[in-house]
């Protein structure tokens, strides 16, 4: 079966998508949707939920973890 996923544009450029990202939390369950990225390495806009609070517009980096 093909499911057909349809994203929103970014609203900041109005050129890339927003692109769900999922993560674990610390006991280890999935986050899903935890942060919403465009697609754009131009924009990099970026929308985040940490510990219950929602952020935009950190600057995005590789996370050496």
């Amino acid at each position: 079966m093909t499911q057909d996923l349809t994203f929103p544009s970014c609203q900041k450029c109005d050129v890339g998508l927003l692109l769900p990202l999922s993560d674990y939390g610390r006991d280890g369950a999935t986050i899903r949707y935890k942060a919403w990225v465009c697609s754009s390495p131009d924009c990099g806009f970026n929308i985040r939920i940490d510990n219950g609070e929602i952020t935009f517009g950190r600057a995005i980096g590789q996370s050496y973890k």
